[in-house]
């Protein structure tokens, strides 16, 4: 299978990298840190290929997918991991901004990109890592609360417009909660999951082709009960 691995250089994106990486899989793998690209390569050298692009810069990621698309050949499945988000109680706007420009416009950039490219395959699995934090606000940090609802909409919307022509594309939705990696941030967390369990998770469900899922399960609880939990409650939280 030739994958497209949008920030695969850290946290779940590295996970599943050398998850299908071991299993001989083609992969491209996309990040803004060319040192760590180039470890990513060592390990598998005859069946990796990197692209150095910042998912904020435009035409550095688009020439990035398509050089990567060339090297494949083709992209049976693509999976963006790329994001960002930071604790933000003070509403500093350089925090607020730099989430929304790479979580909103970074993003729906590099998913309209692939998305396409699958419409002119005629095929493709489409994969968004988005968050368990997009279905309430979250007062700490607003915009990664706010920026993870639009993405979670997004991808309904396609998953809405992939039917409506057939399901020659497949669109999944991973909806993480705490994840042992750099983005888990603030006091007292819990529930702080194994980066390889959801890694592991994630895999099944993009190879049952679901159109979502929460992970670790536990969270899918959680994200029930949160998201229909009224906002008199909610906001005593």
């Amino acid at each position: 299978m030739n994958i497209l691995i949008i920030g695969a250089t850290s946290g779940i994106g590295k996970a599943l990298f050398e998850h299908y990486a071991k299993d001989g899989n083609r992969i491209g793998i996309v990040g803004r840190r060319t040192h760590l690209l180039d470890e990513l390569c060592r390990q598998y050298p005859s069946n990796t290929f990197a692209a150095t692009a910042d998912i904020t810069k435009q035409d550095e990621i688009e020439q990035a997918i398509h050089l990567l698309y060339r090297e494949l050949g083709n992209i049976d499945l693509a999976i963006i991991c790329s994001g960002t988000g930071d604790l933000n109680p003070s509403l500093d706007y350089t925090i607020e901004r730099l989430t929304i420009e790479t979580n909103v416009m970074g993003w729906t950039f590099v998913i309209d990109t692939l998305y396409n490219l699958f419409e002119q395959q005629n095929h493709g699995h489409l994969v968004a890592i988005t968050s368990a934090g997009g279905l309430r606000g979250e007062p700490t940090a607003p915009a990664y609360s706010a920026t993870k609802a639009y993405q979670i909409n997004y991808m309904e919307a396609l998953r809405k417009k992939a039917f409506k022509v057939g399901n020659k594309i497949v669109v999944t939705d991973i909806r993480p909660g705490l994840v042992d990696t750099a983005m888990a941030k603030g006091d007292n967390l819990f529930w702080v999951m194994p980066v390889d369990k959801v890694a592991h998770q994630i895999s099944t469900a993009i190879r049952r082709k679901k159109s979502k899922l929460y992970v670790t399960k536990r969270w899918h609880v959680l994200a029930v009960i949160n998201k229909f939990l009224p906002f008199s409650l909610y906001k005593r939280m």
